[in-house]
């Protein structure tokens, strides 16, 4: 099959899709775009796909397939912000402050206006296919079929995520109100989980490998299926019995007469959830290398980290293990501005410190164990001392160059970097937390000439995340790892600290020199539920959690292993780092009151806490409630589908649990 790179993935093409809702779950005829004579060769299709890639325009967020970076943010590298990994100055995300996460008026996640691109691409390329009527190449058209099929898997993922269950829509609906209310009812999770199963099997078979890695590939959707798979298993494992799974206490689905007898054996559902994540990760993980870590972090021309330098890398293409990316091209004026976030406080988000504690030492034993000759944070030259290399690697350092390979002339660039300013309000120079990450950095001089011309690749899938699903999968299923499990996670060690380590080192040192109980503080998944997990489960979860710093997979890891419940009456206090230590000498005459919070509240730098106006602050630190495990659907949903456009309860659809249906309202558990 030719190789099609999609340099910029369709922010120029020839299809104008103009769209409109109602119900949200019908669209427009495409006017544009005359299906029936159109779809008939195998350009064709592509064309149409290549516009499935393309990133949001406007101001629609649901229109957006992948998140890549942005014109002017931290892009992929920022997800994890506002979460127990990572923290930004001012305000935090108001899922933490209970009194300000309320039920929207409009829009929000029930959102079908991609699922409608799509299906509208099927309803009339899959007859032509199946009669044999679209001309040029088979494998092509295998390809970009398997691909839509991908694509609506994954957006389906996302709504499975936020809302939970949510109604399975195949076709482009008409604009007939009686037909869209009848479509807006919701299916049960786990049925809507298998749907997205279904699609990626179908594209795994239609798809192949032997296509440009900024294309979906055969390879792409088995790790996404390893994903789904895992995130639905370990949701119903740890929900079980509960109104977030169907047929538990409270499950609002169960007051809808077309879900009242709905009926699943949630056991036998978490078992295939699992067993299919194993299968999916394991076709992934023995046919991918993981990218050589030399474990430096380059200072001087001849000097290289492939591991390092892939995050921030212009050709990911040369990277086996990054299975899909997004490539951009100043001259085509496709750019971001990540790495220049990256050479200072990365747009203003930080490493937490639980976080950083959470690393071990090189030799894989906890920082806190006999023995440990982990040397404190009094100071950052400290903290990295002897530590797991991808702390040492990630974590940036006073004195240390941002770049030195030679280029044009790098006017907004920041050569050496320097003691982190937290008290900068500037978004571009100020730093948040203290403890600074450089995913994403490139060292080229080229990259720093002009505010938002960065051209790095984003990447969307990374191989080592099949190594990670399995593993877990393995244990959440027969709680043991197996042969596959230890050699993977041995791999990944290895890798990590550029030495071999096998599974008896992890282990010895690792696991056997845990104590949970004194992690919690800086780990919120240290419980499922409010219990306390077992020391293998533990630093499974914390392999996760090191190998996928700054990622975005960490909010959606908490909420599948329900590890939030610790903070429904415990307020957390999310810290950085040691400010009021000897590195406050870094600041001439800094106080209280500049910025920053009080050493009389915490020897360490509270960002969302630094005023007395803070939501955060008032409450006490960051608070949950249970609710919030899923989004509110928007008031307006249901009104449009009642019966006299007023009465919520006669529509078919029914609140996620214990949220109101009307708009203003925070979760009441």
């Amino acid at each position: 099959m030719k190789k099609i790179n999609i340099m910029y993935w369709a922010t120029a093409v020839a299809l104008t899709l103009t769209m409109a809702g109602c119900v949200d779950l019908d669209q427009t005829p495409l006017s544009s775009l005359p299906a029936e004579t159109y779809f008939n060769s195998d350009a064709q299709l592509q064309s149409y796909v290549n516009n499935l890639y393309a990133p949001r325009t406007g101001s629609d967020s649901n229109d957006q397939i992948f998140n890549v970076h942005g014109t002017y943010s931290y892009g992929t590298f920022a997800i994890d912000d506002n979460t127990d990994n990572m923290a930004t100055k001012g305000s935090g995300s108001s899922q933490w402050v209970p009194a300000n996460y309320k039920v929207g008026q409009s829009g929000g996640d029930w959102s079908f206006s991609y699922i409608y691109k799509v299906n509208y691409f099927f309803k009339f390329v899959l007859p032509k296919y199946e009669a044999g009527q679209i001309t040029g190449s088979a494998t092509n058209i295998r390809q970009y079929i398997g691909e839509a099929y991908f694509f609506r898997a994954y957006e389906y993922f996302k709504r499975l995520q936020r809302v939970g269950d949510y109604p399975i829509i195949t076709e482009p609906l008409s604009d007939d109100l009686a037909i869209l209310i009848e479509n807006s009812k919701r299916s049960p999770r786990n049925e809507v989980a298998r749907f997205i199963l279904s699609d990626l099997d179908k594209a795994i078979e239609l798809m192949n490998d032997n296509v440009a890695s900024t294309r979906v590939s055969k390879k792409a959707a088995l790790l996404f299926k390893s994903r789904v798979a895992l995130f639905e298993g370990t949701w119903e494992k740890y929900f079980k019995g509960t109104a977030f799974v169907p047929g538990g206490q409270d499950w609002p689905g169960a007051e809808k007469d077309y879900n009242a007898n709905y009926s699943v054996n949630i056991d036998t559902e978490v078992a295939y959830f699992l067993g299919e994540a194993m299968s999916a990760a394991k076709q992934v993980a023995d046919n991918t290398p993981l990218t050589n870590n030399t474990g430096i972090v380059p200072q001087a021309t001849g000097q290289s980290n492939p591991y390092l330098e892939m995050f921030g890398a212009v050709n990911m293409a040369q990277y086996p293990e990054i299975i899909l990316w997004r490539q951009y091209d100043k001259g085509l004026g496709i750019t971001h501005n990540v790495p220049i976030y990256t050479q200072a406080g990365c747009q203003q988000r930080g490493l937490t410190r639980g976080y950083v504690d959470n690393f071990p030492m090189k030799d894989g034993t906890p920082i806190y164990a006999a023995g440990s000759a982990y040397k404190g944070d009094d100071y950052l030259a400290d903290v990295v001392k002897d530590r797991d290399l991808r702390l040492q690697i990630f974590l940036k350092l006073p004195g240390q160059l941002n770049y030195f390979q030679p280029g044009a002339t790098p006017e907004r660039a920041i050569p050496t970097e320097p003691y982190p300013d937290i008290t900068e309000g500037n978004a571009e120079r100020g730093y948040s937390t203290g403890y600074t990450i450089r995913k994403g950095i490139n060292f080229s001089q080229e990259q720093y000439t002009d505010n938002g011309g960065c051209y790095t690749g984003s990447i969307v899938f990374r191989a080592v995340e099949a190594y990670l699903n399995y593993i877990e999968a393995s244990y959440e299923k027969n709680g043991s790892l197996d042969a596959d499990a230890r050699n993977y996670w041995a791999k990944i060690r290895s890798r990590a600290n550029n030495a071999t380590v096998t599974f008896a080192d992890i282990e010895a040192n690792t696991i056997n020199k845990t104590v949970v109980g004194l992690e919690v503080n800086d780990d919120w998944a240290a419980f499922s539920g409010r219990q306390l997990i077992d020391k293998t489960l533990y630093n499974i979860r914390r392999e996760r959690r090191m190998e996928l710093m700054a990622e975005g997979l960490r909010m959606a890891d908490l909420r599948r292993w329900r590890a939030l419940d610790q903070l429904v009456n415990n307020p957390y206090h999310i810290e950085g780092f040691k400010l009021w230590g000897p590195m406050k000498n870094w600041y001439d005459g800094l106080k209280p009151g500049d910025n920053v919070s009080s050493s009389d509240q915490s020897a360490y730098l509270l960002p969302y806490e630094a005023s007395p106006n803070s939501d955060v602050y008032k409450q006490g630190g960051y608070l949950w409630k249970m609710a919030h495990y899923l989004s509110p659907i928007a008031a307006e949903h249901f009104l449009i589908s009642s019966e006299d456009g007023s009465s919520p309860e006669t529509s078919p659809i029914y609140q996620n649990p214990y949220w109101s249906t009307r708009a203003n309202e925070p979760a009441f558990k």
